[in-house]
This record gives structure tokens, C-alpha cells and sequence, in this order.
């Protein structure tokens, strides 16, 4: 256990806040140095040095002894939906569901006909029988209760009759950008993409003091792993006027880079008002979507599905919007980030990205995924310093069934990210929780091991796609921080910069593999001060 005791001194030193000490401080700067102490002020880092040093020089309000533990910098999640996970605080969760069995026992046995059932995480891929399921067993439990259960990656949904005929969906209804799966003709409940986001629009929402209870619990769960800033993901200005009111209340300890939707209301307005930047918010940029899911197949390829003849998935849009919209943002100073996992997609977006950006830059446009990238199409994230963010969690979660979708020839093409890191010599890296575990150290073993939490495969995935433990941490801090123009503020315990750190029981950079997993987060600091300390 860590003790902070208060420290009193007579000597003439300069005063300080904080004096942590007797670590390994891994600073992540330019030379990936490690320090034994570090001095805190004001909530900025002031010094980092030895122990002799660090003392002999400051003296603090607080010691804080680390008892030779591990410091990193606060972790930060180059991709994820923080504000829309908190919203799924009164759904069910179905995460880790190992049959559709599995998934009706976790729902409601007495519902109320008038309250929408809403689950949210199963995966077809984690049953012994694979295909998609049907609504059979939910028109049989809930004639007359609308039930909407989404897939683990927020592509698909299955619902019940009830909420077809609240919808109006039918085996005639169409949908650009959507799906609905047929069966001999009828509706089976699956929808896909847009038709999903359509009847997802339809379920009410929550009022705000419910929103922002259920984002001050996400917001605690993310400091116990060590999480003290992310990038969200494509919100609502709903959920950012929530934000908003939380760190006016004082309520928001995480830092937050947020990406607001791709909606013509949103340009309107933010265009004009430009880039919003708080203490604990920035709006910089917009997430956009180029196609699905490769689970339910609705990522965008260059040829067939190889588990579904004459099927190359879809884009999300009309070619035109996503170039209009590259025009639009060009001439603005916010981000464009796409999410693209197909080769199709992604080829397209490069290239859509490469007609307005010319040549080299430093705008850091940037494309979310890049799951599976024609290696002739590399060279544009080079040429037009596009940056891929990456999941490093995706590969190993996807790893099992990738391959019935892709076939043996598009494999090494995909979860490639070490051809991905060389394009640019960078690359932030993120979770996509709640489509993945929110914890930053799978992420770090995912990226380095290449294996899932069972450790499987035996000898890693892909190994010449692995990245190095200094790769991952810079992915995980300084890379992620780069990747929202914050480089200079946070992503490395250096002078002058916040004092966001994680202390860990574990050292991430030497110890066994095997032991990577077992590692676990003492305390989190933003800004300087506790937010998060272990039992």
C-alpha cells in the first residue's frame, strides 16, 4: 500500500505540492528515460530526477512514497465512446454471452409491455452455433414488449416484431446504408447499420441527471485501470452540453477529447463556432463512418466475403458526402476521423483524403481502424501524413473467425500494425470500449503478445504485425496525445507538462509476458491529485 504522509521542512527549498518518490518513473520522453522522483506544482510537473535529488532540491506539503513501484504516464484511449457507454447504464449487458440462451436468461422474465427491453454485446462469434440469430424465442417471450439487443460492435441489432411493427419495417422496407436480414422472404429481426441506427433513434433516452450519474460511475471505473484521458468517439451535442454541465459542477475528472457525429446540424454550427477547449474538454474534430462491421459483415471490401458469395458489404454514405466533407473540414482547423475497417473503405477514404490534403501536412486527419488495409494502399497514410488509430484488442477478439470472413490471402493485410505504425513513424492506440475491454493494459498485451485474455493463440497472432513495449506505451500515452494535438501538454511525465500518471504494481516494459495480465493499477492521478486509489 502507498502511504502520502505530510511532509515539513526547515530548509530553504523550493515549495511544491507533491513529491513522489522512491519509483520507477518511466518518463516516455524523447529518450524513453526513467526517473526515481518527480516534484508536482499546481497540478504541472516541475522536476523528475533521483530520489537524492528530487528531495535535496524541493520540499512538498505531501510525500508520497511509491514503494519502488511503476509510473507511467496517465493512459489515454486514442479511441473510444465514453458518453454513449455511460448512457447504457440502465441497458443489459450481454458482453461475453456464450449462446443465445445465455443471452434470453439475462433478460427481464416480468417486463413492462410498455418499456423498451435494451441490451447491448453479444456476439454470434462466441457460440458453438455461429449464425446470426433470429427473433423466433423473442416473439414467443415478448409479443407485446418492444426488445432491441445490440451486437458487441454497435453494427447490428436483433429486435422482436413488436418493435417491426413500431417501425414499420417490413420485407419491402428499404434503407441506404442498412440491412435487413431476410428469410425465406420475412424479416428474421437482424438489422444492419443504418436500418439498426433507425430504430435505435426511435428508443428514449435518458434525463440528464440519470446521464450524468451513470458518466460519473464510467468515469470512476476508467481511473481504476488507469484511464485519465480519452478521445470520444462520435457524440451527440446532447451528450457534450451534458459533459459541459458535469465540468462546471466540478464533476469531471477525466480529460476528454471529443468528436462530435457526422450531422449536417453539427457543421453548420461548429464551423462557425470553431475549436472548443476547456480545462478537462476540447472539441476538435468529427468522427465519420465509411462502413461497418467485418462481424456482421457489413465492412466494405474489395472482393466477396469469402463466407458469403456475391457480398462485399457496403459504405455507409454516398460517395459524394465524404468528399464534400473532406472539402468542407480542409478549410476549417478540425480533425476528420473515419472509421474504415474494409480494404474498400479504406482505399477510398485515403484517397478521398489525399485529393484535399496534396501532400505532406500536419492536420492529422485521421483514420479510425484500418482493420484491413491493401498493402498498395499504405503509402497514402505516408504521403498525405494520414494517421492510422488503431485497437490493438480488435485483432485478438477477431483473430478466431477474421479469416472465414477475409480468406487466407487477405489475412497479412490485416491487424497489420506494424506496417501501419511505419507509415508515419506514430500511431495512437485505443480500446473502442464498450466493443472491447476498457482496460489499457489489454491493450498493451494485445499490442505486444499478440494474444487474448486466455492467452491463446500459443505464440501470438500474426507476430510480424506485433509491436514493441516501448511502441505500445508511446500508443498509449504520447502517441495518443499527438493524435489530439495535446503532445505538448500531456503523454509524458516531463516539466511543464499535467501531472496525469498511473502508478502500477507491475513493470510493464520487463516483466514476463505471462505476467502482463496480472498487473493492476495503484493509483491514478489527473492534474496532480488522487482520482483513483486501490483498496
Amino acid at each position: 500500500m502507498i502511504i502520502v504522509i505530510s511532509f515539513i521542512s526547515c530548509d530553504n527549498k523550493n515549495q511544491v505540492d507533491l513529491i513522489v518518490h522512491n519509483a520507477g518513473i518511466y518518463l516516455v520522453d524523447d529518450t524513453f528515460g526513467v526517473a526515481n522522483a518527480m516534484a508536482i506544482k499546481e497540478g504541472k510537473i516541475v522536476a523528475t530526477g533521483s530520489n537524492e535529488d528530487i528531495i535535496s532540491k524541493y520540499e512538498a506539503k505531501e510525500l508520497l512514497d511509491a514503494k519502488q513501484q511503476f509510473i507511467f504516464p496517465g493512459f489515454i484511449d486514442a479511441h473510444a465512446h465514453f458518453a454513449p457507454y455511460a448512457m447504457d447504464g440502465w441497458k443489459i449487458d450481454l458482453t461475453g454471452s456464450t449462446s443465445f440462451a445465455e443471452v434470453l436468461e439475462k433478460l427481464p422474465q416480468t417486463p413492462n409491455a410498455t418499456t423498451w427491453i435494451y441490451g447491448r454485446g453479444w456476439d454470434q462469434n462466441l457460440w458453438e452455433v455461429k449464425a446470426l440469430p433470429d427473433k423466433t424465442m423473442l416473439d414467443y417471450l415478448y409479443p407485446t414488449t418492444p426488445v432491441f439487443l445490440k451486437r458487441v460492435d454497435g453494427h447490428a441489432a436483433l429486435v422482436n416484431q413488436k418493435v417491426l411493427d413500431i417501425a414499420g419495417i417490413g420485407p419491402d422496407f428499404k434503407i441506404a446504408s442498412g440491412e435487413i436480414i431476410l428469410k425465406d422472404g420475412k424479416p428474421t429481426g437482424v438489422l444492419i447499420d443504418a436500418a439498426m441506427s433507425y430504430v435505435d433513434a426511435m428508443i428514449p433516452g435518458v434525463e440528464d441527471e440519470k446521464a450524468i450519474g451513470y458518466m460519473e460511475d464510467l468515469q470512476r471505473r476508467c481511473h481504476s485501470v488507469g484511464l485519465t484521458s480519452i478521445h470520444d468517439c462520435g457524440i451527440t451535442t446532447n451528450l457534450f452540453s451534458i459533459l459541459q454541465q458535469m465540468e462546471k459542477d466540478k464533476k469531471l475528472t477525466m480529460n476528454l477529447f471529443v468528436l462530435l457525429s457526422d450531422s449536417s446540424a453539427y457543421y453548420d454550427e461548429w464551423l462557425k463556432n470553431g475549436i472548443y477547449k476547456s480545462d478537462r474538454l476540447t472539441m476538435g474534430g468529427f468522427k465519420v463512418y465509411s462502413d461497418g462491421a467485418l462481424g456482421s459483415r457489413g465492412a466494405c471490401l474489395k472482393s466477396d466475403y469469402s463466407d458469403r458469395n456475391g457480398w462485399k458489404g457496403f459504405m455507409m454514405s454516398e460517395l459524394s458526402h465524404f468528399e464534400t466533407l473532406a472539402k468542407k473540414l480542409f478549410n476549417s482547423k478540425f480533425q476528420m476521423c473515419t472509421h474504415a475497417i474494409g480494404d474498400s473503405a479504406n482505399a477510398y477514404m485515403l484517397k478521398t483524403y489525399a485529393n484535399v490534403l496534396k501532400g505532406k501536412n500536419d492536420r492529422r486527419w485521421r483514420i479510425e481502424h484500418a482493420q484491413v488495409v491493401d498493402v498498395q494502399d499504405l503509402h497514402y497514410f505516408t504521403d498525405y501524413s494520414i494517421i492510422p488509430s488503431v485497437q490493438p484488442t480488435h485483432a485478438t477478439s477477431d483473430m478466431v473467425w477474421a479469416k472465414d470472413r477475409l480468406g487466407f490471402e487477405r489475412m497479412p493485410f490485416a491487424y497489420a500494425y506494424k506496417s501501419l505504425l511505419a507509415t508515419n513513424g506514430w500511431m495512437p492506440l485505443g480500446t473502442d470500449f464498450p466493443v472491447e475491454s476498457m482496460n489499457p493494459i489489454m491493450t498493451f498485451y494485445s499490442a505486444v503478445a499478440r494474444k487474448n485474455q486466455d492467452g491463446k493463440p500459443d505464440g501470438g497472432f500474426q507476430m510480424k504485425s506485433a509491436l514493441t513495449r516501448e511502441e505500445a506505451m508511446r500508443g498509449m500515452t504520447i502517441w495518443a496525445a499527438k493524435a489530439a494535438f495535446q503532445e505538448k501538454v500531456r503523454g509524458s511525465l516531463e516539466p511543464g507538462k499535467v501531472a496525469d500518471f498511473v502508478i502500477m504494481s507491475t513493470d510493464l516494459m520487463n516483466v514476463d509476458e505471462n505476467s502482463l495480465l496480472d498487473a493492476f493499477v495503484s493509483m491514478t492521478f489527473v492534474n496532480g491529485k488522487s482520482v483513483y486509489a486501490s483498496p
